[in-house]
């Protein structure tokens, strides 16, 4: 990409967006087009042409979606299937009409079968049943991936969809009600630490693991793979298989790790309980990220240090 590229993020203020904006512009994209919902509603057919009429983006990347963890999943099934997929037909469909030179749509490792074996590859995908606490969202981004692959094959387009892990990091949702886990827990050991509790509750068992990576290196893996040169950007998106490529660290914690690094981190002094009676969903998400690997990307945020700044930055939101 020139660095005077118009670039498209939808989704900006979100914890992925947001990422990836600061990261296009530290190195040196002045260009950046965005739109608040209130400017924008992305489900809206007929604005989203209007928009790709009057600015015509060189570059997109969808960072835009409805999400949320288990609980959000389980209350608001419709919602998640609805947006998500309105969002994405939308914009992707008038990335065609409008000749985007490449289109970046960002899923979730939800899309792999829930008992897929570890660490989950590209390769996997469709090829068992989805884990149902979040079954609407999954089948969602899934549509997002054919959908990509589909437009590839027809119309010669050159649409890119990335899977990527768990993320945290500076501008995520602290919303108790639905937020995922790591930010759940900055949350609640904080509060609990200020009022002085002598414990903190946490879902589950403890016994799941998941991966975790933090938004920035996500962001400048979104980069990196834009900014392939064409040969190895093709190579991602041959027709026999599903434009995909995974994003992550390569490494899991259990629940109950996470837990406990999250509790040294904000400092609080009580003990962990395990609600038992609460669904731990999938019991392990590991990404296969050879493909990503193999390109020549790796993170550089280890897990604690990402902690220490997704909680200056939920302690910042506070004051604000």
């Amino acid at each position: 990409m020139r660095k005077d590229a118009k670039i498209y993020i939808a989704g900006h203020r979100g914890l992925v967006g947001g990422a990836i904006v600061r990261n296009l512009r530290a190195n040196g994209y002045d260009n950046i087009l965005t739109r608040r919902h209130a400017e924008l509603d992305l489900t809206d057919q007929a604005a989203v042409r209007d928009f790709f009429v009057y600015e015509q983006p060189e570059y997109v990347i969808i960072a835009a979606a409805k999400v949320g963890g288990i609980h959000a999943n389980n209350t608001y099934p419709a919602e998640f299937i609805h947006q998500n997929l309105a969002i994405q037909t939308n914009v992707i469909h008038e990335a065609w009409r409008h000749g985007v030179k490449r289109l970046l749509f960002l899923g979730s490792s939800c899309i792999y079968p829930r008992a897929c074996p570890q660490p989950m590859k590209e390769d996997y995908l469709l090829t068992g049943p989805l884990e149902s606490t979040n079954r609407p969202y999954a089948v969602a981004k899934i549509a997002g991936i054919e959908m990509c692959w589909a437009y590839n094959r027809q119309y010669s387009t050159r649409f890119l969809a990335v899977m990527p892990t768990n993320l945290y990091g500076p501008g995520d949702n602290y919303d108790l009600e639905n937020s995922h886990v790591l930010p759940a827990l900055l949350r609640k050991m904080h509060e609990a630490k200020e009022r002085g509790d002598e414990e903190v509750v946490v879902w589950g068992t403890g016994t799941p693991r998941r991966e975790f990576l933090y938004s920035d290196d996500m962001a400048d893996a979104c980069r990196f793979l834009m900014e392939l040169p064409d040969e190895q950007y093709g190579h991602l998106l041959q027709a026999e298989q599903p434009p995909l490529i995974n994003i992550g660290c390569g490494e899991d914690v259990t629940i109950r790790e996470l837990a406990e690094k999250v509790k040294d981190v904000v400092g609080f002094k009580g003990r962990l309980v395990f609600d038992t009676t609460k669904p731990d969903g999938t019991m392990r998400k590991l990404l296969d990220i050879d493909r990503l690997r193999q390109l020549g990307w790796k993170p550089e945020t280890r897990l604690r240090d990402g902690i220490v700044g997704a909680f200056q930055d939920y302690l910042g939101g506070e004051a604000r």
